[in-house]
């Protein structure tokens, strides 16, 4: 029998940025998942604060080279890679100069928001899915995490439904308190247009403030898992509108466990 196969996506991943909570179980789950036999991959974006000479990151040069065009201006894919020895598993980050310089993940100094967070979520989604293809790596479970990552359910549904690797994919976006304060750019619903999508597909965009964009990636998954003992309100009673399988908050004893069996239950 094949190992399950599942597609860890974060945006925060310890050690590689400091520790809080999504980037404690993001660094945490994928080996766990892995010491129970399922085959794993783990993508996060390579924010410039990561060092990347501490961390021993390099390029992989046959995946690098694509170009993406995000509001018709190209940007070059850069993908690097780093072992954690210790959990005997890789990470794949997604890298742009232009998008990735600054020594900072979504903030500045004085603690404003940058204005193209909107276009580095893009870039990332898009570039951790081009990167799989070029892995030829079909995930059985993609699992999102993390705000940045509100797009890949509606790119996988919609933009690659017809690609063989992804057909049977299923999605789980896990739910965080991750909020961000600033809406995003406005033009972030149109910049995120891309192949197969159409209008009704981006319904939840036209105002991209933190619970908006929960509720874009959410109509476009399969599965809900709420990663924080509280969730927002408004968010955690869309995903009962949609009457999606839901994972409640698992404490930190219990949650590798309940996370896998969650799993084989979807696939099942």
């Amino acid at each position: 029998m094949e190992k399950k196969r599942i597609l860890f996506i974060s945006q925060e991943i310890t050690p590689y940025l400091p520790e809080n909570h999504i980037s404690k179980i993001s660094r945490e789950l994928p080996q766990g998942i892995q010491e129970r036999g399922k085959e794993i991959r783990v993508f996060m974006p390579k924010f410039g604060k990561i060092n990347e000479r501490r961390n021993q990151l390099h390029e992989v040069i046959r995946l690098s080279g694509m170009n993406l065009i995000i509001n018709d201006t190209d940007h070059p894919l850069i993908i690097k890679v780093a072992s954690i020895q210790a959990a005997k598993m890789q990470v794949y980050f997604i890298d742009n100069d232009e998008l990735f310089y600054e020594k900072a993940i979504f903030k500045n100094e004085k603690g404003e928001e940058f204005d193209n967070n909107d276009e580095k979520a893009i870039f990332f989604a898009r570039g951790v899915i081009e990167t799989i293809k070029k892995l030829r790596w079909s995930p059985d479970i993609i699992h999102c995490h993390g705000w940045m990552t509100n797009l890949i359910p509606m790119y996988i549904k919609k933009s690659y439904r017809t690609d063989p690797l992804f057909q049977n994919t299923k999605i789980v976006f896990s739910v965080y308190n991750d909020e961000f304060k600033t809406t995003l750019n406005e033009q972030y619903k149109d910049k995120a247009v891309f192949k197969g999508v159409i209008d009704e597909d981006l319904q939840h965009l036209s105002q991209p403030d933190f619970v908006s964009v929960h509720k874009h990636a959410i109509q476009h998954s399969d599965a809900v898992i709420y990663g924080c003992s509280t969730i927002n309100p408004e968010i955690e009673s869309f995903v009962k509108e949609n009457k999606l399988p839901v994972l409640d908050y698992q404490s930190e004893d219990t949650y590798i466990d309940a996370y896998s069996e969650f799993y084989d239950s979807i696939l099942d």
